[in-house]
């Protein structure tokens, strides 16, 4: 049976600056992806396309998989993905991804499956990253021609699901290739989880009150 542990909040330290001349204090970059990029501005996750900006004036001007130019008042910054610049401090590389409890003790996270952005709600009580139907539909996953027909126990019962292989899952700057998943016909999960088939090839560390995850 699947349960839920607790949401996580994810803050993948990949790009940071400080300009508070712009009254903008800091942005971090969550996830990177073609013509998009995941963004924390001063505290705001923000989803933006080439050519948006965001409500505290952060523009995004381009962005690929390893790289995003960033615009703040006319000031431009390149950003690339594990590096972590900011104002008074010598750029770093980083070696993992740190997760942060939130407040309302719920941890997510926002990666990727095959190349799409996808928000994963991390269980370490799931064995596999289950998904539903219509989330497998969305990100191209032909699950009943790929799959494996098999029964899971639920919350809600016993449901019909298919055991899947992904090609490729990242959650920050951790990729992971060939990973094990489930997707389940109907509703459930509402979330797509992030289970032990990622979480388990990685060494993962609890510090006070995050989590870290680093390539074995």
């Amino acid at each position: 049976m699947f349960r839920y542990a607790s949401q996580l909040l994810v803050l993948v330290s990949v790009g940071c600056f400080v300009a508070p001349s712009f009254g903008v204090e800091d942005v971090v970059v969550l996830a990177l992806f073609k013509n998009r990029a995941v963004l924390q501005v001063d505290g705001n996750r923000r989803v933006l396309e080439v050519g948006e900006e965001s409500p505290e004036g952060v523009r995004l001007i381009t962005a690929d998989s390893e790289r995003a130019l960033i615009e703040v008042d006319g000031r431009r910054q390149s950003f690339s993905l594990g590096s972590h610049i900011s104002t008074g401090y010598t750029p770093a590389t980083v070696t993992e991804v740190r997760i942060w409890v939130d407040s309302r003790g719920m941890y997510t996270t926002t990666g990727s499956i095959n190349g799409h952005l996808v928000n994963f709600l991390v269980d370490t009580g799931a064995t596999l990253i289950a998904m539903n139907s219509q989330q497998a539909k969305r990100l191209g996953i032909d699950y009943r021609y790929l799959g494996q027909r098999a029964q899971v126990s639920t919350a809600s019962g016993v449901e019909v699901a298919y055991q899947i292989t992904l090609a490729a899952v990242k959650v920050g700057t951790i990729e992971l290739r060939n990973v094990h998943a489930l997707v389940l016909d109907g509703r459930f999960p509402e979330e797509v989880l992030l289970g032990m088939s990622f979480l388990g090839r990685l060494e993962m560390e609890r510090k006070d009150r995050a989590l870290l995850l680093r390539k074995k």
